[in-house]
């Protein structure tokens, strides 16, 4: 009696031992399926995702020197002996006076540069190592503001995409924004780094209606730019990144606040040294702004 229940019970296990078996098979070839079904879902996705920036960039403007360069410049009227002014005239976004580089000193050069884009000078248009930092920044804490523009794309949105600031939606962003990639990358092997930096620095707006950095120099200081000392630089680099809450007529308190970060750049990126920070911040510059 106790015999056939031992072999019952065997017989009983080997049943029960194979139908596991099968459950595991069929669960490890479900499970293969369903990787497979992501693997083929994430070609597609690649192959549909490259067919729409391919579209994109196929749709992209054309650009040149020429047409990247800032519209609108201040008239000047002459009196008869050719070089006494006796009138100027601007239209509106046009009070710009348009000057080389090499009339622009180079702590505003590199003031903007520090703060705007620290590797511009090592990158050929699009900032990888930005473009990454500003992702995890946005997973991280659900916040996408970072920014990771380079001066070069600053220069294309500006002078060719100029109805970026009506863009609404996200499809029209993402796409002037990978067109905006492409052309940097494409304009960076037509024009020289001086060249570039020329064309923004005349381009920016800088507040108080003033556009480029020579009627900033004006309108702040009442100076040619070429005349501008590191302390008066950093003012005016300050004012980049919104015209009006770091406009330091009316809030030079908040221009102070984004100075001092522009001055500590300036060092950390080894363009003055801490001797230079220290005098620029003792310098009582905005009693020299003109109000």
């Amino acid at each position: 009696m106790n015999y056939g229940k031992r072999k019952a019970s065997k017989k009983q296990k080997r049943i029960t031992s194979k139908k596991n078996m099968h459950k595991k098979k069929l669960g490890v070839r479900l499970f293969k399926g369903f990787l497979l079904c992501i693997f083929v879902c994430c070609i597609l996705a690649a192959i549909g995702g490259g067919f729409i920036i391919k579209h994109v960039i196929d749709n992209a403007p054309e650009i040149t020197a020429d047409s990247i360069k800032p519209q609108g410049y201040t008239s000047t009227a002459l009196a008869d002996d050719g070089t006494t002014t006796i009138a100027e005239f601007t239209g509106a976004g046009a009070n710009r006076v348009y000057k080389t580089i090499d009339q622009i000193p180079e702590d505003l050069q590199h003031a903007i540069v520090a703060v705007e884009d620290e590797r511009f000078y090592k990158h050929h248009g699009i900032d990888i190592q930005g473009i990454a930092r500003a992702a995890v920044i946005g997973i991280t804490s659900g916040d996408f503001s970072e920014g990771a523009s380079t001066i070069t794309q600053q220069l294309i949105k500006n002078n060719v995409f100029t109805d970026w600031v009506t863009q609404t939606a996200l499809s029209q962003k993402l796409r002037r924004k990978f067109q905006e990639q492409y052309l940097a990358l494409q304009l960076e092997k037509k024009m020289s780094k001086d060249q570039i930096l020329q064309d923004y620095l005349n381009t920016i707006n800088l507040g108080a209606s003033s556009y480029g950095v020579q009627a900033a120099a004006k309108r702040y200081f009442n100076k040619d730019v070429s005349q501008l000392n590191l302390s008066e630089s950093t003012v005016i680099a300050g004012i980049t990144q919104n015209p009006t809450l770091y406009n330091p007529i009316i809030n030079p308190d908040e221009n102070a606040k984004r100075r001092k970060i522009i001055l500590q750049k300036m060092v950390d990126q080894g363009y003055i040294s801490e001797q230079q920070q220290q005098d620029a911040l003792a310098d009582d510059v905005y009693s020299r702004i003109q109000k």
